[in-house]
């Protein structure tokens, strides 16, 4: 019956979300409102779907349904996250030169643009609350911050690759995660 559930969560998931970063807090809201992850799971799923290569919204659904119902939960999440995007594709490619052509399609995306702005901060704001204020305690954790802040310096200033910035992010956690315990 998981598994079921699981198909159809992401299933719902993949049709109602544009993808990547908009998926998360529906990812959020499911896996917390049937009890299967608590928010800081979630963050933690996120954190390694978004280091593994690959889709974000599939990496998420492999990892969160792997997390809750095993190896079939895996392949159930997996699979529910996958199918709107193939029906869709599917479809697509049938009227393509049609889409291509329509002043409505052209609208339709215009429109769809600012949503999906607004809902990647959403997953901004929802994250920061998970990792940089620490939900539990309601303490500022002033390593996040600091680690986001190098980050984000190394990135822009210097223009680090993305892998050599997670990599430098992971060190400075485990250095300054030993020093504060």
């Amino acid at each position: 019956m998981i598994y079921f559930q699981l198909f159809l969560s992401f299933l719902m998931i993949g049709f109602t979300s544009f993808g990547g970063m908009s998926m998360i807090p529906l990812i959020s809201h499911e896996m917390l409102s049937h009890g299967w992850m608590t928010s800081k799971e979630v963050a933690d799923i996120v954190a390694i779907a978004e280091m593994t290569p690959g889709p974000l919204g599939l990496n998420c659904a492999t990892f969160a349904g792997a997390r809750t119902a095993g190896m079939p939960g895996s392949l159930s999440a997996s699979l529910g996250v996958l199918v709107p995007s193939l029906t869709v594709t599917l479809i697509a490619a049938m009227f393509l030169k049609r889409f291509r052509e329509s002043r409505i399609m052209d609208e339709a995306l215009y429109g769809i643009r600012p949503v999906c702005i607004g809902m990647i901060f959403a997953v901004m704001i929802q994250q920061s609350q998970v990792n940089y204020a620490g939900v539990l305690f309601g303490l500022i954790s002033w390593q996040a911050i600091l680690t986001g802040l190098v980050s984000l310096l190394v990135l822009l200033r210097f223009k680090w690759t993305v892998p050599k910035t997670i990599i430098l992010a992971a060190l400075m956690g485990l250095v300054l995660g030993t020093l504060t315990a």
